[in-house]
This record gives C-alpha cells, sequence and structure tokens, in this order.
C-alpha cells in the first residue's frame, strides 16, 4: 500500500483513491472512474497461426503476450482482459498509455509481429471483472481504425497529453461505429 502524497499512481483497488460516482453514493452506487485504454492487436493473427501451424502459434502468441505484460508492468497500467490476439489495458495517465504502446509496437516488431494500438480516454466502470462504459466502446472503435502499426489515440488523448513531447500525425475526422459525429483521430509518432 502507498503512503498518500509519496506517488503520483492511483491504485484501482484501492479504497481511499480518489473516485467520482454517478447516482446515489453508498451501498450499490456505481463506482465510475476517469481512466485511459489502451486497446491493441496483432496484424494478421488469424492468417499468420494458419501460415506456421497452431503450435507455433501458441509460442509466438506466449511471447507477445509476455513483452505486452513486461510494459505493462513498466508504464503501471493495468491488465483489464486479453481477445486472444489483443490486450484492454488502462492507465491513470495517457502519456504512459501513449508510451506503453509505442514500447510494444518497438517490441514486438523485432518478433516479426505487427500491432494496431488505439487509445482513448474518459468515465469507465468496473463491473464483472471487466471495464465498461462508452469510453471504452471509443477506444475499440480507435483500434479498429488504425492501421498496421499504427498507434491511433482520440482528440481526447492528444489533448491530454500536451506539452509531454509526444508528437502526433493527423488522421482526420472518422466516424466511429455506433457513436454519434464524428472523432478526430492522430497517429503518434516514436
Amino acid at each position: 500500500r502507498h503512503r498518500r502524497g509519496m506517488t503520483n499512481t492511483i491504485d484501482p483497488h484501492d479504497e481511499d483513491a480518489p473516485r467520482s460516482t454517478v447516482g446515489p453514493v453508498g451501498a450499490g452506487a456505481a463506482a465510475v472512474s476517469t481512466w485511459t485504454v489502451l486497446f491493441t492487436d496483432i496484424v494478421d493473427s488469424t492468417r499468420r497461426a494458419a501460415e506456421i501451424g497452431d503450435n507455433r502459434w501458441r509460442r509466438v502468441l506466449s511471447d507477445h503476450n509476455a513483452v505486452v505484460r513486461e510494459q505493462i508492468r513498466r508504464f503501471r497500467g493495468r491488465e483489464v482482459d486479453t481477445t486472444g490476439d489483443g490486450f484492454l489495458i488502462t492507465f491513470d495517465g495517457a502519456a504512459r498509455a501513449v508510451h506503453c504502446a509505442i514500447a510494444i509496437r518497438q517490441r514486438v516488431r523485432r518478433m516479426g509481429l505487427e500491432v494496431r494500438s488505439g487509445i482513448h480516454a474518459g468515465e469507465c466502470e468496473e463491473s464483472g471483472g471487466t471495464l465498461v462504459g462508452i469510453a471504452v466502446h471509443i477506444g475499440a472503435r480507435v483500434v479498429a481504425a488504425a492501421l498496421p502499426g499504427e498507434i491511433l489515440v482520440s482528440s481526447t488523448v492528444r489533448d491530454l497529453v500536451a506539452g509531454s513531447n509526444l508528437e502526433f500525425d493527423n488522421r482526420g475526422e472518422h466516424t466511429l461505429k455506433g457513436s454519434s459525429g464524428t472523432w478526430r483521430l492522430y497517429a503518434a509518432r516514436d
């Protein structure tokens, strides 16, 4: 357990960590927190698995997962879920999420893999051991819009990391499935 004032990291399981709540406070109240969500996805994983066979693919996937988990620890993220060939990871800081995605991309390329990543920030609720909320849905749509090897972030994330020395290329307005309006997306540079 950390002592307040000794770190700027908020442990999502710390009962004393600041939380906002939606609705009434007390038993049964929905605990909603603002998180940055990072989705990763191995590009062409099905094709690659078919090419090399199940046994070799399981080893590749295991190595990939170890690399991703190492970066999650390094950048103080939290693994929420895996999708078979990707991850849902949360961070209490948007810059760490972007740096983590860059590190993952660099390291899995050394393995001969390409990943795409999508990052968004917003209010989320933990429910049944997973994360729910519109921010999670938007993050999933951002990764779906990413090209192979690309790290796309929403304008929300780009605004949150202003002054962090991270650089982005404007990828224009996108209509994200299931959301109203358009979202401006940006590609993170190494």
